[in-house]
């Protein structure tokens, strides 16, 4: 039974992060705009809340200093995603390159700006944040120890982001609007609807998700930030196009890329895989091979917006 707790609270370290930067782009492209910016938003805004936590820690305690840097976090992700929305929206860029182009920034600019203040490129803090067990709940037989010992407040926030995303999505006149814009701004456009301000909208929330997305990352599986987050923005575009752009779909692929990814992380706390004689490479590409092989069955069942990745120009019909 340990084991299994084990593998549960390792998949849910790695699943929210990917849940919560999936759940991100999904809000840009179903409005139109392709996001592959999403590494680097995560870059910048991991490297931006631990360097909150870091230079604040001294002075504010607990869980205090964590809920403070998700919203730096945020919106640092935010101003990023500003200079991506410029360029596709008003611009009309290619938005690849645009992506692509603040993936290339953000781990120099990082480095950058940590060797200017610490002379070196890692950020530490002091990981304070992890939660023995939840009163009350972590008593319940069998799910307390699984769903709430060991485990963060961020795991949480990333449930509460599902729900309100879900609901933002598909209960709200903002939500209805989002989805048209992605799908043909020009009827969303004669019925009134300002698409340029609407695609703003799903891109800075995209931007805000990635960006916490980065710091929530970073909280459960180290002790210092070293601009790097193992190319989880890629996969969360893989979570994206594998849940086909539906919340509820995104939160059960986050779950199968995040047991993929604490199996190549952590396997040599489970007592039968590290006995199988199996190179330590071997488990590390288990959730990139995993990612080529789910995308090669699901992309003939892709269900994209239709108008994502083309620029609006409201002078044109």
């Amino acid at each position: 039974m340990s084991i299994l707790y084990f593998i549960v609270q390792q998949t849910m370290f790695f699943s929210i992060p990917l849940l919560i930067v999936a759940l991100g782009a999904m809000f840009s492209e179903r409005s139109g705009v392709v996001n592959i910016s999403l590494e680097g938003t995560m870059i910048l805004g991991g490297f931006t809340g631990i360097l909150f936590i870091n230079m604040a820690q001294p002075f504010i305690p607990g869980q205090t200093v964590l809920m403070m840097a998700i919203l730096v976090s945020a919106l640092a992700g935010t101003a990023v995603s500003l200079l991506h929305a410029y360029a596709s929206i008003n611009m009309k860029a290619d938005q690849i390159i645009s992506g692509t182009a603040i993936n290339m920034l953000a781990p120099a600019l990082a480095i950058y700006i940590a060797r200017m203040i610490r002379t070196v490129q890692q950020i530490p803090f002091v990981n304070q944040f992890r939660i023995s067990k939840v009163p009350v709940l972590g008593d319940i037989p069998f799910f307390g120890p699984l769903l709430f010992s060991n485990t963060y407040i961020t795991t949480y926030l990333g449930f509460l982001i599902l729900a309100a995303s879900a609901f933002l999505l598909y209960k709200t006149r903002f939500g209805l609007r989002l989805r048209s814009c992605g799908e043909h701004p020009q009827a969303a456009d004669s019925a009134g609807i300002n698409v340029y301000a609407m695609r703003y909208a799903g891109v800075m929330i995209s931007g805000a998700l990635a960006g916490l997305g980065g710091l929530v990352f970073v909280i459960p599986t180290s002790i210092e930030f070293n601009h790097d987050v193992s190319g989880y923005g890629f996969l969360a575009l893989a979570v994206l196009i594998f849940g086909q752009w539906k919340p509820l779909r995104i939160l059960f692929a986050a779950f199968f890329f995040g047991l993929m990814k604490a199996v190549s992380s952590s396997y040599s706390g489970v007592s039968f895989l590290a006995a199988i004689p199996v190179p330590a490479y071997i488990y590390k590409m288990v959730p990139y091979v995993a990612t080529l092989i789910v995308l090669a069955f699901s992309s003939k069942f892709s269900q994209a917006p239709k108008a994502e990745g083309i620029p609006y120009d409201k002078g044109r019909r």
